[in-house]
Parts: structure tokens; sequence; C-alpha cells
């Protein structure tokens, strides 16, 4: 297997990330609960268009991450689709935040709590994801160990859809014809899916990957 170029070993996990770790679809095990609050309720999904606005905001709340938990940052990146100019999204700014080990949550959820986040959801069948909401601003802030596979995908297809207007625009039509049918927002995404499974694997092929 060839390793991610730049990848060191992960700290608390010993690996680091590759090729075939990076390519593959992993999904969190499905008997496994991942709510820590419970499930959502349904939602309406609702698309706006591209906000110039989204990187300020990004870069004030990373300096507000940065802030309330010092060298336990390791690495902060904005991801999803406000981070990819011209593309419409939902208002709600998505965040990787890298720690030593997201299994070791006293490390980092009291600070983020008393600015407001509240842990969400707990996957430790996926990579240990956690992830931490807050309200106002709308932000989902994702939580990984080093050299995670599933970072680097975020920063991947973020970075593809930046260069790439042709897949920006199948990307974008895929959210869009995502919103009929209603329900949770892990439904809602479950039916762009497809989509973005193509796009990974156009993107894979062009950096020799696959």
């Amino acid at each position: 297997m060839t390793p991610w170029k730049g990848g060191s070993s992960a700290a608390g996990f010993g690996v680091v990330a590759t090729f075939a770790g990076i390519t593959r679809h992993h999904d969190p095990d499905p008997d496994e609960n991942p709510w820590v609050h419970g499930p959502p309720a349904p939602v309406t999904v609702r698309i706006v268009p591209h906000d110039p606005a989204w990187p300020r905001r990004y870069r004030e709340l990373a300096s507000g991450i940065r802030a309330a938990l010092g060298a336990a940052v390791l690495d902060l990146e904005h991801v999803g689709s406000t981070s990819v100019p011209g593309l419409a999204a939902k208002d709600v700014i998505d965040i990787d935040l890298t720690v030593a080990d997201p299994r070791a949550e006293e490390a980092y959820v009291p600070a983020l709590e008393r600015r407001g986040y509240v842990l969400t959801i707990r996957e430790p069948s996926f990579h240990e994801h956690r992830c931490l909401t807050l309200a106002e601003p709308r932000v989902n802030l994702h939580v990984f160990g080093p050299d995670c596979p599933e970072t680097i995908r975020h920063r991947l297809f973020r970075d593809w859809l930046r260069a790439h207007p042709g897949d920006r625009v199948r990307y974008q039509e895929a959210k869009l014809a995502a919103i009929p049918g209603g329900g949770t927002v892990m439904d809602y995404n479950a039916r762009k899916q497809a989509t973005i499974r193509e796009i990974h694997d156009r993107l894979f092929r062009a950096h020799g990957m696959l």
C-alpha cells in the first residue's frame, strides 16, 4: 500500500494514512448508536447560494477554537460546501479539528462546551469521529485524530471542487435533487452519496490513488 504523501505516524493510533485507506468508502457500524443526546428530528434542508462571508465566518470560528484549546489543536480546516467558492450550500460551517486522540474527550470537549458547542455524535467505529455542533452561527465541528483518512478525503474533495467547475455543478445539482423526500440531514446526505462517490473516483484516479 502506498502511504499518503506528507503523512506521519499517527499519535495514539500508530498508523499512517495509505492510498488504500483514503480511497476506501468507510461507513460507520450500522449497529452503533452515534447520538449522544438521542437521534435528530426530521428537518427541512435549505440550500442557499454561496455566501462570500462564509470564509470569514470560518476564520472567526477557528480563532475561537484555537483560543479555547491552545496546543490541543493539531490542525483546523474549513471543509464542506461552504468552503468551495460558487457552490450553493446549507448555511452551516463544517470544520475538521485534528487532536492527538479524539477518545480523550476531556482534552477538548469541556473547553468547547464553554463556548456553546454541544457534543452531538460519537462514532468509535468511524475513525473515532466526534461531532460538536454550535447553534449560532451554525457549525458542525468534526473531530478526528492525526493522519485520519477521512480528513484527507474532505480536503481532497474540497480542493477538487474548487478546481473543477464541472464537478462542482454536478455536486450542486445532486444536492438540490436530494432535498425532496424530507427526513433527517443524514437522509439527505444518503440521497446525494452516489454523486459524491463518482466524484471521489475521478479525483482518486487523477491523483494516482487507484
